[in-house]
């Protein structure tokens, strides 16, 4: 049995950690963008967080995990068996920076076509990540063109194709996650934007908890079972906070006060857009449902900020500090003390 590092073993990060927590409550932010050092637990949280999850229901015997309460129906013919529904884990799909556009939206399957002249529809990547998460990594180093795609399908939840004599579509809705080093080239600010929320990752400072991640990694390396099961409560813990946390937060109160405060700081950060005031109300919300409580508040408005609006800041070559610093002077200024 293949084990995966659990969500509760990560040693600091808690910025990155909030953000997956947050989009896994609320799959319309869009996505997460992780900037950071090389190794520093990126696709390890992104992982374990997938594993961590509650098998979805899925069409008896579908390849694509169709949902069989959602009424859509299955666009790839799949037998709609009587009984019980499959039961599956949430999909986790890594994109290979060298993937071609037929390989993520999918194509013709020329094999079927060839031995019998049959036009069939042979799913991509999208159609994997389905419910799931798409993880890219070094995101800045993907072909731009593929961005602009995974982004309208991200934020649309359908994959449309028109080729070489198909026309279909079907829903592909999943948390987007892409993670870089921003030494190695940046994304354009249209495509950043895109990301619900972005969050920034340093090699830890602190001695002990250099010393503490390898201690755990290596734990983890010499005995995975071992290792899960002394996370399993603390994991079962956050599963359990997600869920609830997900059963709520349509019930969740936004105030007219809080959303005009949201709207004054995409204004003194100069956020372009309303893409900035849409991402605080949903982060917000879903970080309210996440701690228990019943209307969203400024404290939570301010925790979500940063992460929300950092990458969606104009350059000010007049102003040399980082986006991170305006926004907290900028909360600073307009929340009440």
């Amino acid at each position: 049995m293949r084990h995966t590092y659990p969500f509760s073993a990560i040693v600091g990060q808690e910025e990155m950690k909030q953000a997956l927590l947050i989009a896994a409550v609320d799959g319309r932010i869009g996505g997460v963008m992780v900037f950071g050092d090389r190794g520093t637990g990126k696709s390890t949280a992104v992982r374990a967080l997938a594993s961590l999850l509650p098998p979805i229901k899925v069409v008896p015997g579908c390849r694509f995990s169709c949902d069989p309460e959602s009424g859509e129906g299955c666009p790839f013919d799949c037998p709609v068996a009587k009984g019980r529904p499959d039961l599956r884990a949430v999909p986790f799909v890594d994109l290979p920076l060298g993937a071609t556009e037929d390989r993520v939206v999918g194509a013709l399957d020329l094999e079927r076509a060839l031995a019998t002249g049959e036009k069939r529809f042979e799913p991509g990547l999208l159609a994997r990540a389905h419910r799931g998460f798409l993880y890219i990594d070094e995101v800045n180093l993907l072909e731009d063109h593929l961005v602009d795609l995974l982004l309208d399908v991200a934020a649309s939840g359908e994959n449309v194709v028109e080729r070489e004599g198909l026309s279909l579509r079907h829903p592909a809705r999943f948390i987007l996650i892409g993670s870089g080093n921003p030494e190695e080239g940046e994304l354009r600010p249209q495509l950043l934007d895109r990301f619900g929320l972005s969050v920034e990752v340093r090699t830890p400072e602190k001695l002990a908890d250099r010393v503490e991640v390898v201690k755990r990694r290596d734990r983890f390396d010499r005995d995975p079972a071992a290792f899960t099961a002394d996370y399993a409560a603390a994991d079962e813990a956050v599963l359990k906070r997600i869920d609830k946390a997900r059963k709520r937060a349509g019930d969740i109160a936004v105030p007219d006060a809080v959303l005009e405060l949201a709207s004054r700081l995409c204004q003194a950060v100069g956020a372009d857009g309303l893409r900035g005031e849409l991402t605080l109300m949903r982060a917000s919300r879903a970080l309210a449902a996440l701690n228990g409580k019943k209307t969203v508040t400024t404290a939570h408005l301010a925790e979500v900020a940063p992460m929300a609006l950092r990458h969606r800041l104009r350059r000010n070559p007049l102003d040399e500090t980082g986006s991170t610093p305006r926004i907290a002077r900028a909360i600073a200024e307009l929340f009440p003390a």
